[in-house]
């Protein structure tokens, strides 16, 4: 059954992998398809996530739904006092242990 189309292959393998980590088979359909581009429609070529028994159907769309909710991660962050690249989950430099502003 299919359950998802993602927008690109590692959004599918990251859906695929939580699922088979909740226990629910799953796999990958449309994997290769990004090279028959201008010979099928684009929409054709997304990865398609399928689910192998109907029963898992709610539980899937349950991890889907909370993959979708997932914050939005920013840019980098700079510290002010050593210029170096921080990820933005950082509150202090990894460089110099300056609060990051």
């Amino acid at each position: 059954m299919r359950l998802y189309s993602a927008s690109n292959l590692p959004e599918a393998h990251l859906l695929l992998h939580r699922l088979v980590r909740a226990g629910i088979e799953a796999c990958v359909l449309n994997e290769h398809a990004q090279g028959g581009l201008g010979e099928i429609p684009f929409t054709h070529a997304y990865p398609e996530i399928w689910i192998m028994e109907e029963a898992d159907e709610g539980r899937a769309r349950a991890i889907i739904a909370e993959f979708e909710r997932a914050p939005v991660i920013r840019d980098a962050t700079y510290c002010k006092s050593c210029g170096e690249s921080n990820p933005p989950e950082f509150e202090i430099c990894w460089h110099c242990g300056k609060p990051l502003d």
